[in-house]
């Protein structure tokens, strides 16, 4: 079953959650915000695309670290420490059906992952 993280007001999942109900894609939604952040799957996101993918330095979140959280973003385990931490940092959506991770929304990548 293809799971979707994030945050539902996000305008990028958004985009994601349309595109997929649109093309008729079974799939479950995960609340950051709700729900928290599931341990192993962060860590499992981190061995699949690297740390360096699932932070969102580009966002608002970001912006807002001090210059230590930001620092700390530099190693692994402290990525998935503020990751954890701040389930907002994560880039998003992550669509995740146990083997495949894809982070963020491009609908070619969509297209060609799904068949679609």
């Amino acid at each position: 079953m293809l799971t979707v993280y994030g945050i539902p007001n996000c305008g990028t999942v958004k985009k994601a959650r349309q595109w997929l109900a649109d093309h008729e894609v079974d799939f479950a939604f995960h609340d950051f915000k709700k729900q928290g952040v599931p341990a192993d799957a962060l860590a499992r996101w981190a061995d699949a695309v690297g740390v360096e993918t699932l932070v969102n330095r580009k966002g608002t979140t970001w912006r807002t670290l001090d210059a230590d959280a930001q620092a700390a973003c530099a190693s692994r385990e402290g990525a998935l420490a503020q990751l954890a931490a701040t389930p907002s940092l994560i880039k998003r959506p992550i669509l995740d059906d146990g083997q495949t991770i894809t982070v963020g929304f491009d609908e070619a990548a969509y297209r060609a992952r799904l068949g679609k």
